[in-house]
This record gives C-alpha cells, sequence and structure tokens, in this order.
C-alpha cells in the first residue's frame, strides 16, 4: 500500500542554500524540495537500473561490515516488536556492503523473501568519498551524511531529535508526517526498549485497530502524506513524528540530521524527569513546573540569572563549552547518589 489519504505536504521548488535558510530551515514544518539531487551520480545510476546503483554504491565501498535489520516476509516489511513488546520480530546482522547488495538483487522477485535494511551508515565510514561525489546544495551544519539501503520495508513512526534532511536516491518512499503534539493520540511504546533508538508509535497506519487506538482518529485527521520520487528531498523538523516506507525493490537514501545530538538531547532530561518529578505530589509537581518555566521555557528563562554578578552565573549562564562541562560535571554527582 503505497497510498494513504492525508494532508499534503508543503512543496518548494529551484531551491539554493540561501532560499533553504530563508524558507525552510527555521519554519518548523515539513517540505518537501522535488528534484533537489537529481544531478547526482547515484541518481541518475539509480534511474538506470538496481545492479547500476549497486555498482556505484559498492565502488565506495570501504571495507566495513554494516549493522543489517532482516525480517521475515509475514511482517510486510514492518520493522517492530514482537506480540508482548518484550523484544523484536527481526533479528540483527553484520554484511560487508557488497554481500548486501548482491543479496538485494538476488532477493528480487523471490516469493517469501525477508524484508532486509541497512540503515543510518556513516557514509564517510561505510562509503568514503560517497558524500564528495554526491553533494548536497544545502546548509546542514556538521551533518554527517548517511545512508540507508534495503528492499520494500517500513520504519515506524518515530520522531528524531535533530533537525533532517533526506534525499530518496534510488526506489520511492513514502513518509507520513505528524505534528509533535500529536504523541498522545499516536500510542508511543516503551521509551526504553526501542527498535532503533527514538520511540514508536504502536499503530500500524495502514490497518490501524481504532478500537484498540481511538485516539488516533485524531492524529490521522492531521497526518501529511507524500511519496518522494528519485532525487526528491524532504526537510523533516526536529520532533516531528514520521513513518517511512520504502516502495522499491532495491531502495536508497541518504539523510542529515543536524542540531541538538548526544548529550545535548532533551530525551535523557525526560527519563530523568520521569525519575525525579512525576510521581511527586500534585502541589510539589506544580512548584517544580514553576521551576521549569522560569529556567528552561519561559520566553525569558535564558535571563534568569540577570541579578547574578556574571562569574557567578554558573549553569544558568549563555551556551559555552564551559558551561557545558559545568552541567556535566553536576549531573555526574549528581547520578553517582541515585
Amino acid at each position: 500500500m503505497s497510498e494513504l489519504p492525508g494532508l499534503p505536504v508543503a512543496e518548494i521548488g529551484a531551491i539554493d542554500a540561501t532560499r533553504f535558510e530563508a524558507e525552510v530551515a527555521h519554519g518548523y514544518r515539513p517540505v518537501v524540495m522535488r528534484g533537489l539531487a537529481a544531478d547526482w551520480p547515484a541518481v541518475r545510476a539509480g534511474l538506470t537500473s538496481d545492479r547500476a546503483i549497486g555498482d556505484h554504491i559498492v565502488s565506495f565501498d570501504g571495507g566495513r561490515s554494516a549493522d543489517v535489520m532482516v525480517a521475515p516476509s509475514d511482517v510486510r516489511g514492518r520493522f517492530f516488536y514482537n506480540d508482548d513488546l518484550s523484544g523484536f520480530n527481526f533479528e540483527h546482522a553484520k554484511a560487508p556492503i557488497p554481500t548486501l547488495v548482491d543479496q538485494l538483487i538476488a532477493l528480487q522477485g523471490v516469493a517469501g523473501a525477508p524484508a532486509i535494511y541497512a540503515g543510518a551508515a556513516a557514509a564517510g565510514e561505510f562509503l568514503p568519498g560517497w558524500a564528495e561525489a554526491n553533494v548536497l546544495p544545502l546548509p546542514t551544519p556538521e551533518a554527517v551524511p548517511r545512508v540507508w539501503i534495503g528492499n520494500e520495508s517500513r520504519v515506524s513512526t518515530h520522531y528524531d531529535v535533530s533537525s533532517n534532511v533526506a534525499v530518496v536516491v534510488a526506489g520511492r518512499r513514502r513518509f507520513c508526517l505528524f505534528p509533535p503534539e500529536q504523541g498522545p493520540n499516536l500510542y508511543v511504546g516503551p521509551l526504553d526498549v526501542t527498535i532503533a533508538g527514538q520511540p514508536v508509535s504502536l499503530v500500524d497506519l495502514e490497518a490501524p485497530d481504532l478500537d484498540r487506538f481511538p485516539r488516533f482518529a485524531e492524529a490521522r485527521a492531521q497526518m501529511q502524506v507524500t511519496v518522494l520520487e528519485p532525487g526528491d528531498a524532504i526537510f523533516i523538523p526536529s520532533l516531528w513524528w514520521h513513518d517511512v516506507k520504502a516502495l522499491g525493490r532495491f531502495n536508497v537514501l541518504v539523510n542529515y540530521w543536524w542540531g541538538q545530538v548526544g548529550a545535548a538531547s532533551p530525551f535523557p532530561a525526560l527519563i530523568h524527569a520521569i525519575l525525579a518529578i512525576r510521581d511527586l505530589p500534585a502541589g510539589e509537581r506544580a512548584a517544580v513546573r514553576g521551576w521549569f518555566d522560569q529556567y528552561v521555557f519561559g520566553d525569558d528563562a535564558a535571563q534568569a540569572a540577570a541579578h547574578l554578578p556574571e562569574d557567578a552565573h554558573g549553569v544558568l549562564g549563555p551556551p559555552s563549552p564551559e558551561r557545558t562541562d559545568a552541567i556535566r560535571g553536576y549531573l555526574a554527582r549528581t547520578l553517582e547518589r541515585l
């Protein structure tokens, strides 16, 4: 099922770095950029044949084995949990890039073939020189190009902490997107046992069980849907929920995450808040909410230490390597006592 009903995703054409910064990067909405990478050698190879794009990829092989997910055919390409959420419906494996390419091509047309994909392989490590041959014409500060290779498969609805530009190189991909505030209506699975790092929705978009997940009807009313062709790209803002389905027999995507990464992610702060705040009495939770408004969420939160001498701002000061070190040190000392 490649088509699902939904709202259209905004589109923009003839984009360059200046227009991307002005109209896309800071708008906090998904935007499709048709033909952004149409002149990439990799895209041209993919339009020639699956073997041609496979050979293009292998020509940059750095000799490392990629992490590969393999799921039986009966899951219909949906990499997900098992029935009781105690594990997953797929297995992990390792494979050199040339072996992966050959296997994907060999399995085409085979009845009962498994769903296979290798995801988030850093191009500089696994395919050195590939990113230099296929250059993204947009500013993505400090982003590491990451390559995704597989057959027909689906990554369940999830969010990324970082902003993201995803480029379809070969095959077609369907993106279904939800605003961040739809999280409660997506029935998110476990926070600490995840498929690939981020929590995912338990709802199957292609067969939603509205008896079990009735509020999903509200999320579906806000769902944006688009199908990207080779050379097309999409900007997905940080924390927007998205479900991604690869529709071709041989699919290649490259994405660029930038922004909040690593230790700066708000997700560990959420987990700590569950431990430290969620189960407090209502009055205490309200008081702590006031702290967060004062020091984090308020419009003037960055000025919360304005009444202190600058040398005494400490962790309340503006972003800097020194502040980062101070916060890390404080957290390390605090966590040791838990």
